[in-house]
């Protein structure tokens, strides 16, 4: 906590061009989950009045600068005085030993690492850190901030301003908690992927096998030309039931850019559209055969 610097008397702030606005104008600041838990943690430190006059701060863009590192923010405000005040709110980093375990959990559930990989967050991540036993948000104990303004109290209305922006920028970007706990969304997300490919064991069948002696007896493709587009023995009984994916465009998501480009456009950009527009019409020939079966 910073020292005691006296009497502080709290005046009217300079203005400033181009200073970094919160989108919310009046109530609540934040409005996922996980910014709600950090502002929580900003309001449990129990500051009075200066949480009010941190909102203002934030929504009349008071603070000139947010550079977000793995387990520090670093900002300046600009308060009542000429020099901007400087913010340090220190973070203490998740060993290397708790994130590898957190990974191990996240790895092992289908759900968490198709949404993590595809770039989504989980809405129920802090299970995985809980059950890995560790804890995602960070509490009172492993926080350490400061300010370069005289007030006695720590946080100040400096500080609170820069905590609710960054409630703002786990909003668009809830993967900025995790490089506040040490590591960046590239770390985690390729630490998911070595781990899913190791659980991803090919399929050996042996030369005797059922499916080895059915492979054998499948007739060549040039003497299946005239009735190749006709049903089968069997698929009659088949009936698909296509369902929207919990996660969407998945795959493209995991891949990132293509090899490939058209034109200046890479050609992992144009295939969402595509995977919709295919993705519309089975779900429509699905209906339609149901249809045609009943």
């Amino acid at each position: 906590m910073s020292g005691y610097w006296g009497y502080y008397r709290s005046g009217k702030p300079k203005a400033i061009k181009n200073g970094i606005k919160a989108n919310s104008k009046r109530g609540a600041i934040g409005e996922k989950w996980w910014s709600k838990r950090w502002v929580a943690l900003l309001e449990s430190f129990d500051i009075g009045a200066r949480l009010g006059r941190g909102r203002s701060y934030a929504r009349k863009g008071q603070v000139i600068s947010i550079d977000i590192q793995k387990g520090l923010v670093k900002s300046e405000v600009q308060g009542g005085r000429s020099k901007p005040y400087k913010i340090d709110i220190q973070l203490r980093l998740i060993s290397n030993n708790d994130w590898e375990k957190v990974v191990d959990v996240m790895a092992s559930k289908a759900i968490f690492a198709a949404k993590l990989l595809s770039g989504e967050m989980p809405t129920d991540i802090e299970a995985a850190f809980s059950e890995a036993g560790v804890s995602l948000f960070p509490t009172k104990n492993d926080l350490k901030t400061s300010c370069s303004c005289p007030d006695w109290s720590n946080p100040c209305k400096h500080i609170a301003a820069v905590y609710y922006l960054l409630a703002e920028q786990f909003d668009v970007d809830p993967f900025l908690i995790f490089m506040l706990r040490g590591r960046t969304k590239e770390e985690v997300i390729g630490a998911l992927r070595k781990r899913r490919v190791l659980a991803v064991e090919p399929l050996a069948l042996p030369q005797d096998s059922a499916f080895a002696s059915e492979a054998e007896d499948v007739a060549p493709l040039e003497k299946c030309l005239d009735n190749f587009w006709d049903l089968g023995e069997g698929l009659d009984a088949v009936q698909p039931v296509p369902k929207p994916p919990k996660v969407s465009k998945a795959v493209l998501r995991r891949l990132g850019d293509a090899p490939i480009s058209v034109g200046k456009t890479n050609l992992a950009a144009c295939l969402p559209e595509a995977y919709e527009v295919a993705g519309r019409a089975a779900l429509q020939k699905a209906a339609e055969y149901r249809a045609y079966r009943t």
